[in-house]
């Protein structure tokens, strides 16, 4: 069995230790603001914090998550007050939408490990999210903004 925090809350799990986070998440939770999108950790959709570290969920199983501290988008802030969401409202990032959670979350690992960082910084960060909208320009410019605020 599997003890760790899911948001804050400690869990078990003593189920398949194939299983990955994000079907844990989506199905066993119903945390469904991680999305499920390639299922081959490509797009970043399914991203989540692992020990404050952006991770695949969809890429990650349940026997990896033992111990450790995990952040889905409902945990990054109850009242979708963190710099990072205010940002990409501010900057009207979103299209459809469908991304965004996994861009948010990675957005927001990035900033806790560089609190101020450069265009290509935040180029090589986000370069393994993949945006079908196309609103990388937005995306830098709300993270810049988050960085400010944060200041």
């Amino acid at each position: 069995m599997a003890t760790f925090m899911i948001n804050g809350s400690s869990r078990s799990f003593d189920g398949d230790p194939d299983m990955p986070l994000l079907l844990y998440l989506r199905d066993e939770l119903g945390l469904t603001g991680t999305k499920f999108g390639c299922g081959g950790g490509f797009c970043g959709a399914c991203t989540v914090h692992v020990d404050g570290k952006a991770v695949r969920s969809c890429q990650t199983p349940m026997s990896a998550v033992g111990g450790r501290k995990i952040v889905s988008i409902e945990g990054l802030s109850a009242d979708r007050s963190h710099p990072v969401q205010r940002a990409w409202v501010a900057a009207n990032v979103a299209q459809c939408g469908y991304c965004q959670v996994g861009q948010i979350m990675q957005a927001s690992a990035l900033l806790a490990e560089k609190p101020h960082p450069t265009d290509a910084d935040i180029d090589a960060a986000m370069a393994v999210n993949i945006c079908p909208c196309g609103t990388y320009q937005r995306i830098r410019a709300a993270i810049k903004r988050a960085a400010e605020a944060r200041a």
